[in-house]
């Protein structure tokens, strides 16, 4: 092995052992990637296939459709502070074993849909369990376990999501083969049989098990933030500052894009571009090997330059990408979106996670991320109504998207004027 790699082998081995022994934070953040994987593999990235047989069996608009998803992301955000503070209360593993359990008996009864309302119901117990038991519980956990190399961390644990996108065409041949039902059917055994056991080995703090943030003390400051006093945000402090509200609305807006390609993407595919859904599956698949490797860069760069203006970088990238799919004629452009869509959601990812750490501490993360979930989802919901409506009444998807596009512009405004806040100063004093 050359000097170069023999180095780059000793780093990687300081991070994950840094005293001698696996870091038990990397054990969270493994099972941090089997938890989303199966959240993305069997629901968020596979939804849109579910959309297509929904249409033809039940003749539900695509508005009607995309908004119980829309339903489930507002879902989150109202539950969202609520989520937060009994994650901090009562730690991240109680909460994820309640998600888990409620996932996968949402599954059995979307199996059993024969209704509108049914459909509805469904949704919000899917979305329910989907959000005690996934992402944003999961990421209490590691901004607690991490201080310094909290991006790679983050990163690393949402790898589980694009590998979910990945595994999406098994997905897609399982529905076509068994049909929807008894797809989800599968779907509900797998979520109980493999989640449960992979959330019992997420713990809330390293302090209470005898360990320290990344496994070893790293003092020096964080790239583009400035030195903490030591002193983390309370929630209620975090709100009083610009950041917490500019980092949320750009954070909304980068979601408008994400949703409603997470809901629109293959209905666009196959109606408007003529494609098949084996095809529209394969093309979210190679999008989700571009976020996976976005993942991986954003997760080194955000622990190496500014995380704020590789985030303004994204927005730009995420707006150029969809308005590529909107007008595709080609291939070409359909894989060029692919490429901008899938590094900007990669790498912008966890970086939002890891900008509010770094700015306001762990100690109240999740009620922090909870609170900021409330703007959060107003993007996330806005995002697939408006694609729905649009392509409703004009017939195809081209004026939903260019407005979409538009609107996540102003994310990058956002996200640049997100300044790092003073730091409190102690209770005491």
């Amino acid at each position: 092995m050359s000097s170069p790699l023999r180095e780059i082998g000793r780093n990687i081995d300081r991070v994950i052992r840094p005293q001698g022994r696996v870091f038990y934070g990397w054990w969270i953040v493994g099972s941090a990637n089997g938890v989303q994987w199966l959240g993305s593999m069997l629901w968020v990235q596979s939804y849109g296939a579910y959309m297509v047989l929904l249409l033809e069996e039940f003749g539900w608009s695509k508005a009607l459709v995309a908004g119980a998803f829309a339903l489930t992301r507002i879902e989150s955000g109202i539950l969202g502070p609520l989520q937060g503070w009994l994650v901090d209360r009562f730690g991240p593993r109680s909460i994820l074993t309640i998600g888990t359990v409620l996932f996968g008996l949402g599954f059995f009864l979307f199996s059993q849909v024969e209704t509108l309302l049914g459909f509805y119901l469904t949704f919000v117990l899917i979305a329910l369990g989907s959000s005690l038991g996934g992402w944003a519980t999961l990421m209490v956990a590691i901004v607690s376990w991490f201080n310094r190399h909290r991006s790679k961390a983050i990163a690393g644990s949402q790898i589980g999501f694009s590998l979910g996108g990945l595994s999406v065409p098994l997905l897609v041949v399982a529905l076509e083969s068994f049909g929807w039902r008894t797809t989800a059917v599968i779907s509900g055994f797998v979520v109980l049989l493999v989640g449960l056991p992979l959330v019992q080995l997420v713990k809330h703090r390293p302090q209470d098990h005898g360990e320290v943030p990344d496994g070893a003390e790293l003092p020096e400051p964080m790239p583009g933030v400035a030195a903490r006093t030591g002193v983390d945000f309370t929630a209620r402090q975090a709100m009083r500052t610009r950041s917490f509200w500019l980092i949320s609305a750009g954070h909304a807006f980068a979601l408008l894009v994400v949703s409603s390609m997470l809901v629109h993407l293959i209905p666009h595919l196959t109606e408007g571009l003529g494609y098949s859904l084996g095809s529209a599956s394969l093309v979210v698949a190679l999008l989700t090997v571009f976020q996976l490797i976005g993942l991986v860069s954003g997760g080194y760069l955000g622990d190496q330059l500014n995380k704020r203006l590789i985030c303004v970088c994204c927005m730009f990238a995420h707006a150029g990408g969809l308005l590529l799919v909107t007008y595709a004629e080609s291939f070409t452009l359909v894989m060029a979106f692919v490429v901008l869509h899938g590094l900007a959601w990669g790498a912008r990812g966890p970086l939002m996670v890891s900008l509010r750490a770094d700015y306001f501490g762990a100690s109240s993360f999740g009620t922090i991320m909870g609170v900021s979930s409330l703007v959060v989802m107003l993007g996330m919901s806005a995002g697939p109504i408006v694609a729905g409506v649009m392509a409703d009444i004009t017939g195809d998807y081209q004026m939903g998207f260019t407005i979409l596009a538009l609107l996540s512009l102003l994310g990058s405004i956002c996200f640049f004027l997100a300044t790092p806040p003073a730091q409190p100063q102690p209770a005491a004093a």
